[in-house]
């Protein structure tokens, strides 16, 4: 895989995820910064940017999203292919509820 190729994907998922986070904050605001992640400050951000912001934000070759877990059992949980699959995601969820949502600083 050539860099060019890498930074399009990165651009693509960007462009994919401002939208994706911008429909979530309009539609269900709690329910965003929940599974988000984010603060009030980043939804409000977020809801007010204009369909250029979001393609020029979306054209940084840096990814702007970022994964709300950074240890094993998060991932683990989430990861889990076994028949309690469903307790298994719930208690991922309950365990990122409690992870420090993403501010603006």
């Amino acid at each position: 895989m050539k860099p060019t190729d890498t930074y399009n994907d990165i651009k693509e998922v960007n462009l994919a995820y401002l939208m994706l986070a911008q429909s979530m904050v309009r539609s269900d605001r709690p329910a965003a910064i929940f599974r988000l992640g984010i603060s009030d400050e980043i939804a409000d951000i977020l809801d007010r940017l204009t369909p250029g912001q979001i393609l020029k934000m979306a054209g940084s070759d840096v990814l702007l999203c970022s994964f709300r877990f950074n240890d094993t059992l998060l991932l683990n949980l989430l990861a889990n292919h076994e028949r309690e699959r469903g307790v298994a995601h719930v208690h991922a969820a309950i365990l990122a509820a409690g992870k420090p949502v993403e501010t603006v600083t």
